[in-house]
């Protein structure tokens, strides 16, 4: 079945139960979302909907999302990982729940794409007693009845986290029940971390088993549904967000809501029965336009002719949606995919300008399903080649710069490495190829030491993406919530050592330390960086409870004073987090800011670690910077 065949049916199947089909959103997230560079969900442009908004199209929605992922570019190579893909997705905001969701989307599979119940696996949440959240029964008996429909067993099997599926295994199961690191949904990815008034909920996953792979035991003992050796793909995603986080535990939402997503790409694979994504007709005819130009076979190519066919896709779609080459966030990501993919046409002999002879055929495969491709045609190409030509200049001036460096000493090091990779665009692997070349000897550290250079650049080069955001975080890890959580403290600490002149300037944090910029006239005193660590570490002592509240931008400023960031432009509805003692109504801390932080603050401190300042200094006239870290 064809990628086509199954968008048609997918909105047959939705529209027949009385959904309205709404149309795909940007890839740029919207203004109101400073939370990543890209829409990398399908749910992602529906949240304020998801959260009680009410959508003009009504409370049953279907759409295809178009998504891109960022953080898979090193891991595009292998037979499923792309950047670029489309998301299958349908809504309910407080209208049909788990029964419907489940056989609608059971029944699309077996009777209208024509899925193997067989090869079918689905996995249910196993519950929390410690958030007193019970495990999904409903939808395991649902499941029970529609795998019974079609005389299919279906033994349960108690998996718990991901871990413990490499020492139990399959078992002879057919649905699955698995812990909260697995089988629950919330925007900040941990059940044990959700904010106050955050919603949430346990999922269902459908898994796809191609039966001719066999387990790869390097990944453990025993093969389970959510192993990664690629014997089982995820094919689909009910949310079922029927939980809000209140400072007393959890609650019931008053609407129950269902969050649906399934990969385009990975249903198409899975009706053609074929693991490997590429194979399908969203990609397929990229690669035989790639053995046309290089007069090489996929089969003995398959990595560079799957980077450059799903680089190209993603820097299609970027520029179709307005972003162009730059050294500057969403730029930047998209500067580094069409130079990989310049850089991975060399493997294959590609050695001219060949971006507009595979611009053209993905403009062929997706004209009829996203017409203004085809509309853009000229912009797209032309932001595509430029940069082409621009980096085929960067490359020679490499080679220069290399040459220099080979008559200056006998061995290529790391840092040289480093250099002409991060100075002149020059990929690593094109140094390591034109030293063997030329017969020049190469350190055998050079991997390594190049790794921890390239280590903290993407550190710096992360942070500074992030840092145009709210926040200023690097990601959204543990650590990242930790420090976000200590810069508040550490921010109004520093009003109550040094006066209320202080506002900050700017701040970025990584998951190593916190940086903070902020106005104050003179060098910090021993005694006054001390008092200043004093009162944080205190707070984060006394445990306080963190929590959000969205007002308009005019209540936060001026009735509830909460601190902002100098110069700094807010929607007319912000969040105002606050730091509260337990038992207490005024908060230690108020600050607009668009989180995320940990639940309460002694988790600061939860393997004892204490607030530490390691760097005083200026910034530039009038504006200090602290460095910190928790240690």
């Amino acid at each position: 079945m064809t990628s086509r065949e199954i968008r048609r049916l997918y909105f047959e199947n939705f529209i027949n139960n009385r959904h309205k089909m709404i149309q795909r959103s940007s890839l740029i997230p919207p203004n109101n979302d400073a939370t990543t560079l890209f829409v990398s969900s399908g749910m992602q442009p529906l949240v304020p909907y998801l959260l009680g908004e009410t959508h003009p199209e009504g409370s049953r929605l279907v759409d295809i999302q178009t998504c891109l992922r960022a953080q898979d570019i090193e891991e595009v190579g292998d037979s499923r990982h792309t950047t670029f893909f489309e998301m299958l997705g349908n809504w309910s905001l407080g209208d049909y729940f788990k029964s419907e969701q489940l056989s609608w989307y059971f029944n699309f599979l077996v009777d209208k794409i024509g899925l193997d119940p067989n090869r079918l696996f689905v996995t249910c949440f196993i519950g929390d007693e410690d958030n007193e959240i019970p495990r999904d029964q409903e939808s395991a008996q649902i499941w029970q009845k529609l795998f019974k429909s079609k005389n299919i067993d279906h033994e349960i099997v108690e998996i718990g986290s991901e871990k413990n599926g490499y020492k139990i295994g399959m078992k002879q199961g057919r649905i699955f029940y698995y812990d909260h690191t697995k089988n629950w949904w919330c925007r900040s990815g941990s059940i044990n971390e959700m904010p106050v008034n955050e919603p949430g909920g346990p999922d269902s996953e459908v898994f796809y088993e191609f039966d001719f792979i066999e387990h790869d035991l390097s990944y453990g003992q025993y093969c389970h549904p959510n192993c990664d050796c690629g014997r089982f793909v995820e094919i689909g995603n009910s949310v079922f967000m029927e939980y809000l986080k209140t400072e007393h535990g959890f609650k019931l939402l008053p609407k129950k809501n269902v969050d649906f997503g399934g990969g385009l790409e990975r249903l198409t694979a899975a009706s053609l029965n074929t693991n490997d994504i590429f194979r399908i007709d969203l990609f397929w005819p990229i690669i035989n336009q790639l053995e046309v130009l290089s007069q090489k076979k996929y089969s003995s190519h398959q990595e560079s002719m799957r980077v450059i066919a799903d680089h190209l896709k993603a820097a299609v779609f970027l520029a179709n949606d307005g972003v162009v080459p730059s050294n500057k966030t969403q730029g930047y990501v998209m500067r580094r995919l069409i130079r990989r993919a310049i850089r991975y046409g060399f493997d294959l002999g590609i050695e001219n300008n060949f971006l507009n002879q595979v611009v053209s055929i993905i403009q062929g495969i997706y004209q009829q399903d996203y017409p203004d491709l085809i509309d853009n045609q000229l912009k797209i190409e032309e932001v595509l080649t430029k940069e082409e030509k621009v980096f085929r200049q960067t490359l020679r001036k490499g080679l220069r710069e290399f040459d220099k460096i080979i008559n200056l000493k006998l061995k290529i090091e790391g840092k040289d490495v480093f250099k002409l990779y991060d100075t002149y665009g020059f990929p690593y692997e094109l140094v390591i190829e034109e030293a063997f070349k030329q017969d020049i000897d190469v350190d055998q550290n050079w991997r390594s030491d190049f790794d921890v250079l390239m280590l903290d650049q993407k550190n710096r080069s992360r942070t500074a993406s992030k840092g145009t955001f709210k926040g200023g975080l690097a990601g959204h890890e543990d650590i990242h919530k930790k420090y976000h959580t200590a810069t508040h403290l550490m921010y109004q600490a520093l009003r109550m050592v040094l006066g209320e002149h202080v506002i900050q300037h700017g701040s970025n944090i990584t998951d190593e330390r916190l940086r903070f910029d902020f106005s104050h006239p003179d060098k910090l005193t021993i005694e006054e960086i001390k008092k200043i660590e004093k009162i944080v570490n205190d707070q984060i002592k006394a445990d306080l409870e963190v929590s959000f509240q969205e007002v308009p931008v005019g209540i936060a400023l001026n009735q509830l004073k909460a601190l902002g960031a100098f110069n700094d432009r807010y929607d007319s509805i912000v969040k105002v987090y606050s730091m509260t003692p337990k038992g207490q109504t005024e908060p230690f801390s108020r600050e607009i800011c668009g989180g995320p932080h940990v639940a309460h603050t002694n988790l600061l401190a939860e393997n004892g670690q204490k607030f530490k300042i390691i760097k005083e200094e200026s910034s530039s006239a009038g504006i200090r910077r602290i460095k910190a870290v928790l240690s």
